[in-house]
């Protein structure tokens, strides 16, 4: 085991990472405030009057009946 030789190694291993280290540092100091993504808000529905609900259920009422009505004359696979 030459003592003398890993010790050079690591030496070396240190001042890569000392520079790697150095590099680092230098980028975060010069690095700029990246805004964050403005954020769209998300739009809402606008509220449905009483009537229009009304007029909107009867009609899925009307739709959905006739749906099943059909459902039952068409023949079974």
């Amino acid at each position: 085991m030459d003592l003398g030789k890993i010790i050079k190694e690591l030496t070396e291993d240190k001042a890569k990472i000392e520079a790697a280290i150095a590099m680092l540092e230098d980028l975060q100091q010069n690095t700029v405030e990246v805004p964050p993504v403005l954020q769209r808000k998300r739009k809402s529905r606008k509220p449905m009057p009483p009537e229009e609900r009304r007029n909107v259920s009867d009609r899925m009422k009307h739709y959905w009946a006739r749906f099943r009505e059909e459902r039952k004359l068409a023949p079974s696979v």
